[in-house]
């Protein structure tokens, strides 16, 4: 009798990181320089993924991205977008320090989220644009400008015809009093355009709110103004799964294990946001986001060619072009998709009550997913002892937090080999929100060290030619960054 093959969940991996995680010694030699847990961040893949928005947006329009810098703390990627020329997106005050400390010119800054007035008043006379949230900020910058010192501004909306109600953004019901605004305060608010983020894959969605956009922007003529912007934003997805058809089997089997078939697979009873009901499976899951095949690149090329009714069928990158508009958009996860890993040990195996088996890692649940999430994608084990074959064996990943809740894994993860204390699990792209939204202090643990790996073949590096150093510490001189192949056009690529 053949055994059944367990369910796995895939990752897509960079192949960059990939031969960092196959080079014998590197991932250990990473731990014991600079401790474990560590999380690990890659400039040169954050590079890559740049240059393939740029091959994407270089079709003739003149275009910006803004790093959104709220994805991840590290001055490494905030180094390395610096000195590509592209522009950074920050929504704090700590977020514009760092932008500025990583050697951005307050032109190539974007302030974005919500504002409050302390905030505002240290924006005022920077040379920052902001990205108006509502018309209290937009007024407020108008109030605090002087005279003659006109702030750069975009306005961002919501509200687009089929899209969910949004806590950010001016409605459009009151963009009235947005021309308003503009127009009689011209003199210190320099207007750029209009701008919106909208968090879905839904194409839809997105092409909705440029085709509104442009017909605000019309208006905006008529009223005297000239902007020359539209800002389509982020959200832009990433890839997880390395193999969809295996992402959809998992999915299933966990379904039927929530009806009691099959091999349990759920920790406590979670049902990740399914809800039972007359012997079925119903909802949304929590992680339906790694379910996505579409890439960034792709997902941005669609929205530029989509051709637009109102505009005789022309696409919105022909339409930009023409008008000399500016597309903006503020690319977060797209530009560390892949780039990130987060290390921890095993500290032991233990197996519970009903014969689970937990493998309690020196990391936290908070410190590898943000709160409300589960990682859909399945670690690697990097044994001390890769002979040691003790077949496949389903185990849920346990962290160090003396709290029922720790969990990093309520799904059951199949490994190759039953792991033992002292190896290495890697999660595979955590770059995005994952090692910093949730991030705690709980029982008085340090966070992750950040560490930033760059590989450099045939020079003084080490195992795999591989060179870690902190990721405060990395600078991108001798990082080869793709660069647009069209010619510049005014501002910021």
């Amino acid at each position: 009798m053949t055994a059944r093959t367990p369910p796995r969940l895939p990752a897509k991996i960079d192949p960059l990181v990939r031969a960092f995680l196959a080079a014998p010694g590197a991932a250990q030699a990473a731990l014991d320089t600079y401790s474990s847990p560590a999380h690990l961040v890659f400039p040169q893949v954050f590079a890559e993924n740049l240059g393939r928005l740029r091959a994407v947006l270089d079709r003739g329009m003149p275009y910006r991205i803004c790093y959104a810098h709220k994805v991840n703390h590290s001055r490494a990627f905030a180094r390395t977008a610096e000195r590509a020329g592209i522009a950074i997106d920050v929504a704090s005050r700590a977020e514009l320090a760092g932008a500025l400390g990583a050697g951005f010119d307050p032109s190539r800054v974007e302030v974005t989220g919500p504002k409050g007035e302390g905030f505002l008043r240290d924006l005022i006379g920077t040379g920052v644009t902001v990205n108006a949230d509502n018309i209290w900020e937009l007024t407020r910058i108008a109030d605090l400008a002087e005279a003659g010192a006109r702030v750069p501004v975009l306005v961002r909306l919501s509200g687009f015809a089929g899209t969910p109600v949004s806590r950010f953004g001016i409605p459009l019901r009151q963009v009235d009093e947005v021309f308003e605004v503009l127009t009689a305060r011209r003199d210190r608010i320099a207007f750029r355009g209009f701008a919106f983020h909208i968090d879905s894959g839904e194409p839809g969605e997105r092409l909705r709110a440029v085709e509104a956009c442009l017909e605000l922007t019309e208006r905006a003529y008529a009223h005297g103004l000239a902007p020359t912007v539209i800002d389509i934003g982020g959200g832009f997805r990433q890839v997880f799964t390395d193999d969809a058809d295996a992402f959809d089997a998992y999915v299933l089997a966990l379904r039927e294990s929530l009806l009691g078939r099959g091999e349990p697979m759920a920790w406590g009873g979670n049902t990740f946001g399914f809800h039972l009901d007359g012997g079925a499976v119903h909802g949304t899951p929590v992680f339906h986001k790694y379910a996505n095949t579409v890439p960034a690149d792709r997902m941005l090329a669609d929205l530029l060619d989509a051709g637009l009714d109102a505009h005789g069928g022309r696409s919105f990158a022909q339409l930009a072009a023409e008008n000399l508009l500016e597309v903006w958009l503020e690319p977060g996860k797209a530009l560390v998709d892949h780039a990130g890993i987060t290390l921890a040990r095993v500290e032991f195996v233990k197996e519970t009550a009903d014969g689970s088996v937990l493998v309690n890692l020196d990391i936290s649940r908070d410190t590898v997913t943000p709160a409300d999430q589960e990682v859909m994608v399945d670690p690697l084990l990097l044994p001390e002892n890769p002979h040691a074959n003790s077949g496949a064996t389903g185990v849920f990943l346990a962290g160090r937090l003396c709290l029922e809740r720790d969990l990093i894994t309520n799904h059951k993860v199949w490994f190759a080999q039953r792991p033992q204390s002292g190896d290495i699990v890697a999660f595979p792209n955590t770059a995005a929100y994952h090692m910093d939204l949730s991030a705690a202090r709980a029982s008085m643990h340090t966070l992750p060290p950040k560490l930033a790996v760059v590989h450099r073949p045939g020079k003084s590096a080490g195992p795999g030619g591989f060179e870690i150093c902190h990721d405060a510490e990395y600078e991108p001189e001798n990082l080869a960054v793709p660069r647009p192949s069209s010619p510049e056009w005014h501002g910021v690529r």
